[in-house]
């Protein structure tokens, strides 16, 4: 994880996203969207899977990704690698995407998404440093969680925080 994560200012951070055409959507996601690596909590799929590669278009074989050894644990560590950790939730009283993103300019951040239904644990939650949300309309509570991903992977782009154009 140490490895994946040393150069990188954004990551992906999943928990629970077992389904290969989610994982492979997110990492798709991930390479348009100057993410530089991903990190696998608890009970992800296999990202080399073939369904999840060729959803992916290839990109689960390009951008760099790795499994943390203990988890939660391992959050901590990125935390002292100098991210700041962005739990994504549907939760009304979560800071809203965009607000989170304009306060953690020039920050390293990481993104942490959780399965379809259940999201993030309260375990890993609790272990975040902000809860975010993307505003939604007509009473949804919440969106894909690889169109979440993207959304999240695009604001940061926006802002200019990954050093990298959007074109």
């Amino acid at each position: 994880m140490a490895e994946v994560t040393a150069g990188a200012r954004t990551v992906a951070v999943l928990e629970g996203v077992n389904d290969h055409e989610n994982l492979g959507s997110i990492f798709r996601n991930a390479a348009g969207l100057a993410v530089d690596a991903v990190v696998f909590g608890a009970g992800c799929a296999d990202p080399l899977y073939r369904r999840a590669v060729r959803v992916s278009m290839g990109h689960a074989l390009l951008v760099p990704f790795a499994r943390a050894a203990s988890w939660p644990e391992d959050l901590e560590s990125l935390r002292d690698s100098g991210f700041r950790l962005l739990a994504m939730t549907p939760d009304a009283a979560a800071a809203t995407l965009p607000e989170a993103m304009a306060q953690l300019d020039g920050e390293r951040v990481a993104i942490l998404v959780g399965a379809e239904g259940p999201g993030l644990t309260e375990r890993t939650m609790r272990a975040s440093d902000v809860r975010v949300r993307i505003p939604m309309s007509r009473g949804t509570d919440s969106l894909n969680v690889a169109t979440a991903a993207a959304l999240a992977f695009y604001e940061r782009a926006r802002l200019g925080a990954t050093g990298i154009a959007l074109h």
